[in-house]
């Protein structure tokens, strides 16, 4: 397919999208997006409410009614192919308003873009694959399920990775037949409503997609309390998640949750050190520590203690951070606010006594108003200390000695969370032992995918949630089953 011109999006404010009509909002206001890197004013962005909300959801169940409904699975699925494609023509722009916005290195906004094509492509090519049963039952009677769409789905993305998690959450939602009610993270959604651009481009009917930026307390808790949402995804803090759920439990709406993690690294004394270091040190930093399945704790045999620890620290001193176009190995924190936690737990752990193993260094050119926190590294953790029990979302890992399987389990399950873990060993039994063990979502053995391929299923237990995206399992989630009994004699 010839490539099309890539469009640019003017840094004016960016009206929101309700029925494939580009507006301002309901109430007229607006709210100016911070550049990470300096500090700066980057954008202004239509500040959404109640009355968005509503219209959004209207629109999207007209949709339903009209030309996106009527639309077969293969044909849905040529829709969404073709706005992959068309995102793929745009990679350049998409990565750098993705870097500007974030404040992630440049690269990386490329890796979100392509993998937002990559989540179109699949869902594309899943929309006519999800298939019901024939069930065995009695004498003259055929039995069979449908795999039906929930109808009005809402969205609530965060601001860590919006690409990423709009592919995941809203390409398998349009595959399964459902029009979509989006609502993106105020602090960060300016590719957000470019996809939404591209997505009518491509040939999206009016109505699918609906996105409506605001704050989370007014446009996101419309969205979740709203009647006409059949269905809510959710990725974001525990605290905000079961708010979202208490308000969707009043309309008896199922909630896709995911809440972030405490995931560990565990290194046992066998492991291949050096294909595990590079996962190490890079699953837990990526993006400046900001993901959800970031490997903030590396659980070590005391073994090799030491060893890791010189060979991590060795790594962290050569790390260095800056503005995100620079392109350097970390970009700045998303705001001042998330600067300020972050230095919180810093302080918890010098004030604590915590062995400072190594710090990144930020580079001297980073203008001074920009969110920038020293990659930082601490040893010697005790797994109940804060730093090893606590979500921080930023450039911080902690190290943790360990004598056996046994030890090695209780401390990687003693946290509330349960989402991501990695476990590096030669030892094909422990392989398996420690697979079923772990109380998480994903296991990777002698890797880390900090959640994977497109076609992984992802999620958590306890306070990471619950409810699978990626794969045929974000499909299911998008869908709801359907009996049918057919008695013929």
């Amino acid at each position: 397919m010839a490539a099309t011109t890539p469009f640019t999006i003017p840094f004016d404010t960016e009206p929101l999208c309700i029925g494939g009509v580009w507006r301002a909002a309901a109430a007229g206001q607006t709210l100016t997006l911070d550049n990470p890197s300096d500090g700066s004013a980057l954008a202004r962005i239509a500040r959404g409410t109640a009355p968005d909300i509503d219209a959004a959801v209207a629109a999207a169940q007209a949709a339903l009614d009209g030309d996106w409904g009527r639309l077969t699975a293969a044909e849905r699925g040529r829709v969404l192919g073709a706005i992959g494609r068309k995102v793929l023509d745009n990679v350049e722009l998409l990565a750098r308003l993705e870097a500007l916005d974030v404040g992630k290195p440049l690269a990386q906004g490329r890796v979100d873009a392509i993998a937002l094509a990559r989540y179109l492509e699949f869902y594309g090519g899943a929309a006519d694959k999800v298939h019901g049963q024939t069930l065995p039952f009695q004498n003259g009677y055929t039995v069979l399920t449908l795999r039906e769409p929930h109808g009005v789905t809402g969205h609530i993305v965060p601001w860590n990775y919006p690409m990423q998690i709009v592919g995941r959450s809203v390409g398998a939602a349009l595959a399964m037949g459902n029009a979509c009610v989006l609502k993106p993270a105020e602090e960060a959604c300016l590719t957000v409503l470019a996809f939404a651009r591209i997505a009518h481009e491509a040939g999206l009917p009016a109505g699918a997609l609906n996105v409506v930026p605001g704050l989370g307390e007014e446009a996101g808790a419309a969205l979740a309390a709203h009647p006409g949402v059949r269905h809510l995804s959710f990725t974001g803090s525990v605290a905000t998640g079961k708010l979202i759920q208490a308000a969707a439990a009043r309309n008896a709406v199922p909630v896709t949750l995911e809440l972030g993690g405490k995931s560990p690294q565990i290194v046992f004394a066998d492991a291949d050190l050096d294909a595990a270091l590079p996962s190490l040190v890079n699953a837990g930093l990526q993006n400046a520590g900001q993901t959800c399945s970031a490997a903030s704790r590396i659980l070590v045999e005391r073994a090799v203690h030491a060893q890791v620890r010189e060979r991590m620290a060795e790594r962290y001193r050569a790390l260095r951070i800056g503005p995100a176009l620079a392109d350097l190995d970390l970009g700045p924190l998303i705001s001042k606010r998330q600067q300020g936690i972050v230095e919180h737990f810093l302080a918890l752990g010098r004030d604590g006594g915590l062995a400072l193993a190594a710090q990144g260094e930020i580079a001297a050119d980073a203008p001074r108003g920009g969110f920038y926190v020293r990659p930082t590294l601490f040893d010697a953790v005790p797994a109940d200390h804060p730093l090893a029990q606590q979500e921080i979302f930023g450039p911080v890992q902690v190290l943790i000695a360990f004598d056996g399987e046994a030890q090695a389990l209780q401390i990687a399950n003693g946290t509330a969370f349960g989402l991501v873990a990695g476990v590096w060993t030669r030892d094909g039994g422990r392989q398996l032992r420690m697979a079923r063990s772990l109380k998480c979502g994903q296991v990777f053995v002698n890797n880390y995918g900090a959640g994977g391929g497109v076609e992984l299923p992802f999620g958590g237990v306890k306070h990471s949630g619950h409810g699978r995206e990626k794969g045929f399992e974000a499909l299911y989630g998008f869908s709801t089953l359907k009996t049918v009994a057919i008695h013929h004699g």
